[in-house]
């Protein structure tokens, strides 16, 4: 990327899905992100679309992508939508001339990663960028910048772990369909976070088991509320991750990277802040409720390095590649979990 030829006005944005995290990110651009404005919003339920309109003032609304797509006074796009459609309206942005970044994971299986990658090498210009969050999270940046300066030593192995709060409601068993399993929804970020510390080593193949504690639902989706998947990569390193769907406390989020002159550990025991409580009823402290709550930094953090990088201030280190890499190892886990046997990558 050129960053000498600087966008010298703001970046103008669309979004595209303006549910749970998609209304997030549409006020992190309306109000909270430096050179940038919310031009424009799509969505096809009337209620979304009247919160972009009245609650953001974004002056262009839409029904649908295609539509949104057409309006040349739009730079770039944010595409938080179902995953069963991120590949195909990734490549509809960038053939539209857009810049995009699109949620996690990039696509449910392999080929449709590879097309877009395709379409974005003919597009060498536009910026393509998916969202793995934690990359852009103070902590996790501040661990991978030891490890990479060689603090404790060669990293060999990487425990990590992505665990929500139970939802009695069962939000995650009616979107079990579409979601690719609690692998592909929930330890694609571990995933990428394991081969982002351990150097971006090739996986060679993964094991993953699980249970249904709590959510029978989930069976007719073959998927499970928690699981352990193992991973191997070339020279030996190893990723170990655990999933769930059902912690009684909190979301907690911990990555620990272990190597051969000491260890990091991130983000245990989902503290919310640094208040520890003592009173008849024992030790305690506030937990984190949500992914969000989490990680509300990293998500600012993100949206501000995909806005630079499409004004051509600073260069994406996060690739399409990256994405393509967690979706083959995260398939790859995701046929363990149902054979029951090593799966190759």
């Amino acid at each position: 990327m050129n960053t000498n030829n600087a966008m010298p006005s703001p970046l103008r944005v669309g979004i595209a899905g303006l549910g749970r995290l998609g209304q997030r990110h549409a006020a992190a651009l309306a109000f909270h992100t430096p050179n940038c404005k919310l031009v424009a919003a799509c969505s096809p339920v009337e209620a979304e679309r009247a919160y972009a309109r009245e609650q953001l003032g974004v002056p262009s609304i839409y029904e649908d992508l295609d539509t949104l797509l057409q309006n040349k006074d739009i730079d770039a796009v944010v595409l938080v939508t179902p995953t069963s459609l991120h590949a195909d309206q990734t490549i509809a942005a960038l053939k539209a001339g857009k810049h995009v970044l699109v949620e996690k994971p990039l696509a449910l299986n392999v080929s449709d990663c590879e097309r877009v990658l395709a379409v974005s090498e003919q597009h060498p210009d536009l910026v393509a960028m998916v969202g793995f969050v934690r990359r852009f999270d103070p902590s996790y940046l501040s661990a991978f910048q030891s490890v990479e300066a060689g603090e404790i030593g060669r990293p060999f192995l990487v425990r990590s772990q992505t665990c929500d709060q139970n939802d009695p409601d069962g939000f995650f068993v009616k979107f079990a369909p579409t979601s690719g399993g609690i692998f592909m929804d929930c330890s694609v970020h571990d995933i990428d976070l394991a081969r982002w510390m351990l150097g971006r080593p090739r996986a060679l193949r993964a094991f993953a088991t699980g249970t249904i504690a709590m959510h029978p639902g989930l069976q007719a989706c073959g998927d499970v509320d928690n699981g352990i998947a193992v991973v191997e990569f070339v020279g030996g390193a190893k990723a170990v991750l655990y999933a769930s769907r059902t912690m009684a406390h909190g979301h907690e989020t911990s990555t620990e990277v272990i190597g051969t002159e000491g260890k990091l550990l991130v983000g245990e025991h989902a503290a919310a802040n640094r208040v520890v409580k003592s009173d008849r009823h024992g030790v305690r402290h506030a937990v984190l409720k949500d992914f969000y709550e989490r990680f509300e930094a990293a998500f600012a953090a993100e949206m501000r390095a995909f806005v630079a990088a499409c004004r051509g201030e600073v260069p994406l280190t996060l690739t399409l590649s990256d994405a393509l890499e967690a979706t083959r190892i995260g398939l790859a886990i995701t046929r363990s979990l149902k054979s029951g046997m090593p799966e190759v990558v």
